[in-house]
Formats: structure tokens, sequence, C-alpha cells
């Protein structure tokens, strides 16, 4: 009988595509509808540019290594993010043994309560919560996966510019729509699709203040913008338990996440550090109380 320490291991490789197991084939984005992408943004922009002084590359250059935003590496990173040229998460082999740690931390504390991601894409974040239950015999816990299933909600650029403009780059994936029917498939690929999975289907601020959700010993937030990171820590921070993990997928990416991590953290004192994963990801443990 397998480990649940190789258990895990092998699930983890074949998420991350570790396994050697190839991508279905897809012909990505190409760097012609890149270009016409980056001027049309240019285009669609400029009046809100114009009011803030800044520049399209102004706003994306701090992706670039030496500041120059190009339709090559945008290029790169919309094919990093293709459905059909990714495994099940596009979370990177770091990210992704983070999670396991920070599951396993709250499993041997005891910390009380069940796992979510707000943000799934293809689920495969949830699929490691799920089969770390599976793999140690547990029963009283659940994996929440929270997702409007329709693609990001489109912002709207007076309020945060930053975020509207990544919208109308992320067009040609569809906004990252994946349907729930594809969430569920990946989830039975893997044998890990029971009752211990509750999906929330539909935009954060609609769905997760009314979720049944009693406790939480892990967040996982991966809503890329300001009011999808706001809407999640409001609904679901007050449930974490004291010693529960929050993990912020796009802390470091130049979209609205920041802001509202930031602006939620000093309007409620948390004063607990944030932790780099890595430059894109930070997280924190709630304190337990003194005493």
């Amino acid at each position: 009988m397998i480990s649940a320490t190789s258990y895990i291991d092998q699930l983890k490789h074949r998420l991350t595509g570790r396994d050697g197991a190839q991508p279905r084939p897809g012909t990505g984005v190409g760097l012609a509808q890149c270009e016409a992408l980056l001027d049309d943004a240019e285009r669609v922009f400029r009046p809100y540019l114009a009011a803030s002084g800044m520049s399209l590359q102004s706003q994306l250059g701090s992706l670039a290594s030496d500041g120059r935003f190009s339709a090559a590496l945008l290029q790169k990173l919309l094919n990093g993010m293709h459905p059909d040229l990714t495994p099940d998460t596009m979370c990177a082999p770091v990210l992704v043994d983070h999670v396991h740690a920070c599951v396993m931390q709250v499993i041997l504390s005891q910390v009380p309560g069940d796992f979510i991601e707000t943000g799934v894409w293809k689920g495969g974040i949830p699929v490691l919560m799920r089969g770390i239950l599976k793999a140690y015999g547990i029963t009283d816990r659940k994996v929440w996966v929270a997702d409007s299933f329709q693609g990001l909600p489109r912002p709207d650029p007076e309020k945060n510019l930053d975020d509207a403009i990544w919208f109308h780059l992320l067009g040609p994936l569809d906004h990252l729509r994946i349907s729930l029917d594809q969430v569920r498939s990946v989830f039975r690929k893997y044998d890990l699709l029971d009752e211990q999975v509750c999906f929330l289907a539909g935009w954060f601020g609609e769905t997760l203040p009314a979720a049944p959700i009693e406790r939480l010993a892990l967040m996982r937030l991966d809503g890329d913008w300001y009011d999808s990171t706001r809407d999640a820590l409001e609904a679901l921070y007050p449930k974490l338990s004291p010693g529960g993990w929050v993990i912020v997928d796009d802390y470091g990416l130049p979209f609205g996440c920041r802001q509202a991590v930031d602006e939620y953290r000093a309007a409620h004192g948390i004063t607990e550090p944030l932790r780099a994963v890595n430059e894109q990801t930070v997280c924190w443990r709630k304190n337990k109380p003194a005493g």
C-alpha cells in the first residue's frame, strides 16, 4: 500500500506537470495578437491613463526585468495561463509545496475548520487539499471551491485601472473562464470528487457572505482583483480559526489585490507579519489569543 507521503508527492507531481505528462495541444496566443492587444489597450484606456498622468508602459513595466513591457512578454504570460498549454494548476511547485505545508501544519496543530480557495481556475489547489485529507483519512473537514466559473469580473477603470487593463489583456483567454463542469472533471480525474468537496458558484460578493461555512483553518485567495480580494477577506477572515493560515496568491502582481489586503489588515488591526512565499504570493498565520 502506498504511503500518505508518497501519495501526496505523486499528486503534486501530476498537478504541476512534473510527472512528465504533456499538456493538451493548443495553438496558444500569437505574437501578432499580443501586439494588437497592447495597441488596443492603449486606445481604450488612454483617457484614464492621461487622467492619472501614467502611460500604459508605466502601468505594466513592473513585470519586465528591464521595465519595458513588450508583446513578447505578454505572449509568454498569456500562454503561461492558457488552459490548453498548462497542467491542472498555474501555481509553481514552490507554491504547491507551501499549501501542502500549511495544510499539514493546521492538521497537526489541530486548528479547527475547513479549507477554501477563492478563485480556483482548473481546481488544482483544492484537489491537493482534498487529496491530503484523503491520504490521512480525515473525514471531518471540507474543501470549499469558490469561483464564478464565468471568468474574472469586469473591473471599473475609474476605481482600479490596473485591474481593468489586465482584464482587457486577458481577453484571449476568455478572462480565465473555466466552467464548473471542467473543474468537476479535474476532481474526477484524481478520484477526489465526493461529499467533502463543496462548490460555491458565483461572484464572491454574492456567494461568500451566505456560504454555510462555520470555521476555516486555511483560506487561499486567488481572486486577482481588488473587489474580489476585499469580498473574500470580509466574508471569510472572521471565520478563520486562531492558528489558521491566510494565503494570498496575487499580492506581488500589479493588480488591486495588494491594496485590498493592505486596507483590510489596517482597518482590522491585523499585525501578524506578511511572509513572502515567492515574489507573487504572501501569507500570514492568524494569532492565537494570549493566555
